[in-house]
């Protein structure tokens, strides 16, 4: 059985697994049902920091950036009147900004040319999955134009995945909202509102429901209606309603929409990411609600776990049990998406008084009330999960598990958690470049140097970073070892060689300690 593997999906999850795959070397054919790329609407916008980072580790973060909208702040209002407002900390020095919004389709674009440039990659449109089966050597899928074999496989194929799902015998268990969400893109002058996300509880222009805004390149805006589950798109613009619900937002200023249509949100996690030989990822795996940017950025982050598991497996350097950890980690982080984003439908729509009663007392209250602000959930913005309970990491009673930090706050860095991103000297220019390389040692000045092995790499903190910030971001100790995973979490904080040799062998999911 070759090494190749198989991607199934050529959705920005599909993409971002086949580029990090031929980033480490192996080969990937991606497959995908459509017989071509569909360039039609923008559907996911809002591209978090830290997968920027992770485009950027296949050169295409940058371009995706500057393509997009930044914005750093988000702004709260209950009717006409403001709640408050939220600025995002960057606890390192991140070239990149909190969030981008960019069109899926452009962001599809920037990595179909990432995915032309690299040979290891071979895209095949035009090829339904018709079979799944893992076998102890490989996986084979079957298609309309043959079966195609690999020695792994990642299944992406995005929402409307119940075939795949079925083929491997998954159950996709969750709810459905009543309420409806009406999006429209829509090109028009807004000036001040570049650079901000707002969010508006029971407007008077749209009583009893909420309207989110986001700024879009172009001067397009991605708005946002909540509306009943009845609600008729075609009756709405043959009325003219479209047109004053639009006017509502935007005044009378010329406006062109782009884009527009009507979705229902689901919350649903299947019970398996893994089926022997074959990981899902994205929205074949978890649905969550957009409130929140969720989606897309958790699906990217889903991509980055896969590709180094696979690719350090397929180069020995793991056992196959180190596949384990992906379900092990990547379903803990969609059951928290599912949590958070559900406790936010919850709010948006309340289904019972009792719910209802909540809400309008805490919006009442929020203006004057900081406690009672804390409490507003109009969508926990996106973030990498913590994996502190992972079998990978090794704990630090030093550093506790402090929970969620406060809203637009970053994490403190501990085990588990994704490392601050800081300016550092060598080729790399980053740490978390660095870090993508392989498994990386950072060493404090009072501590020995320890004699590793691909592909793991040892550098002291005082020769990356001169200045200091890098052991200030840290919060690193002179006598410690940091030992960072290849998607840049801490996997452990310890302080003698020996400890160091265990947490490394548990970072490759060996049950002996490295040597």
């Amino acid at each position: 059985m070759t090494e190749r593997v198989l991607v199934i999906g050529a959705g920005p999850v599909g993409q971002t697994t086949a580029l990090l795959l031929a980033r480490r070397g192996v080969p990937v054919t991606v497959l995908d049902a459509r017989a071509e790329r569909d360039a039609v609407g923008s559907k996911a916008i809002c591209q978090q920091r830290d997968v920027l980072d992770v485009w950027d580790s296949v050169g295409a973060g940058a371009a995706i950036a500057a393509r997009g909208v930044t914005w750093t702040t988000a702004r709260t209002f209950h009717r006409d009147r403001e709640l408050f407002s939220t600025r995002f900390a960057d606890r390192g020095r991140s070239v990149f900004p909190p969030f981008v919004n960019v069109s899926q389709c452009e962001t599809e674009e920037i990595l179909d040319a990432a995915i032309a440039a690299e040979p290891l990659v071979d895209v095949r449109w035009g090829h339904r999955v018709t079979s799944i089966e893992p076998g102890a050597t490989g996986v084979a899928v079957g298609t309309a134009q043959g079966v195609v074999t690999g020695s792994y496989a990642v299944a992406c194929p995005g929402a409307r995945g119940d075939d795949v799902r079925t083929m491997l015998g998954l159950t996709f268990d969750g709810e459905s909202f009543d309420d409806c969400f009406l999006i429209c893109d829509i090109r028009t002058d807004l000036p001040g509102w570049e650079t901000e996300r707002r969010f508006y509880f029971d407007p008077e222009w749209n009583p009893g429901r909420q309207v989110l805004i986001h700024p879009c390149p172009d001067s397009t805006y991605r708005i946002d209606w909540q509306v009943p589950p009845e609600f008729d798109l075609a009756a709405e613009e043959a009325s003219g309603g479209l047109d004053r619900r639009i006017r509502q937002v935007i005044g009378d200023g010329a406006y062109e929409v782009r884009w527009k249509s009507v979705y229902r949100f689901h919350s649903r996690v299947v019970d398996r990411m893994r089926v022997g030989r074959v990981l899902v990822a994205g929205d074949a795996a978890h649905l969550v609600s957009p409130f929140g940017a969720r989606g897309l950025n958790s699906g990217v982050l889903d991509a980055e776990n896969a590709a180094w598991k696979i690719a350090f497996v397929l180069r020995g350097w793991a056992p196959p049990g180190l596949l384990e950890s992906y379900h092990d980690e990547r379903h803990a982080a969609a059951r928290e998406n599912l949590e958070v984003t559900s406790a936010t439908m919850r709010f948006l729509v309340p289904r019972t008084p009792a719910e209802a009663r909540h809400r309008t007392d805490v919006l009442e209250r929020a203006a004057a009330d900081p406690d009672a602000r804390a409490l507003v959930d109009s969508g926990r913005l996106a973030e990498p999960f913590w994996y502190v309970d992972s079998p990978l990491t090794t704990p630090d009673p030093r550093r506790p598990f402090p929970g969620r930090p406060a809203r637009g706050d970053v994490p403190v860095p501990a085990p588990g958690v994704l490392v601050p991103d800081c300016p550092v000297t060598g080729p790399a220019g980053r740490l978390r470049r660095l870090a993508r390389t392989g498994v990386t040692v950072l060493v404090g000045p009072a501590a020995e140097v320890p004699v590793v092995a691909p592909p793991v790499t040892v550098h002291r903190i005082d020769d990356l970073d001169p200045t200091g910030l890098l052991s200030e971001a840290l919060g690193a100790r002179p006598e410690e070892y940091w030992v960072l995973r290849p998607d840049a979490h801490v996997a452990a904080v310890v302080t003698t060689i020996a400890a160091l040799n265990t947490a490394l062998g548990r970072v490759f999911a060996r049950e002996e300690a490295y040597a």
